[in-house]
């Protein structure tokens, strides 16, 4: 699968910056968004912090689609179209887009099952 992921940073202005921006993203882009043909999932995910420092994220999108192709004709759609225009005029230039591609193996290879027990007694040899 394909992911379009959108990071947004906090707008300047405060908390009723971050309210207007949050309500017009829900009621304003977000329908569009879900208009885009060949979309199968969107998730939208507020950011509570960053390890290690601070950040200026506030919420991360990720909007999934079965292969790059999809994506593409995704964002040629009026829907997407549309919802960019919306996107740049309530926050602009404070979302970055990048495309995701799935790696199987490399899930795969995170996924493998440690066997603490036997890593502990290779450790001690």
């Amino acid at each position: 699968m394909t992911t379009l992921l959108a990071l947004y940073r906090r707008p300047e202005g405060g908390q009723d910056a971050q309210d207007s921006f949050e309500r017009r993203y829900a009621h304003e882009h977000l329908p569009l968004v879900a208009r885009t043909p060949g979309l199968r999932e969107t998730r939208i995910a507020r950011v509570a912090g960053a390890l290690g420092g601070e950040t200026d994220l506030i919420l991360v999108a990720s909007m999934r689609f079965d292969d790059r192709a999809a994506l593409d004709a995704g964002l040629a759609s009026d829907a997407m179209r549309q919802a960019g225009r919306v996107l740049r005029e309530i926050a602009p230039g404070l979302a970055t887009l990048l495309v995701l591609e799935d790696a199987p193996e490399l899930t795969a290879a995170a996924s493998q099952p440690v066997d603490t027990v036997q890593s502990a007694v290779e450790d001690r040899s």
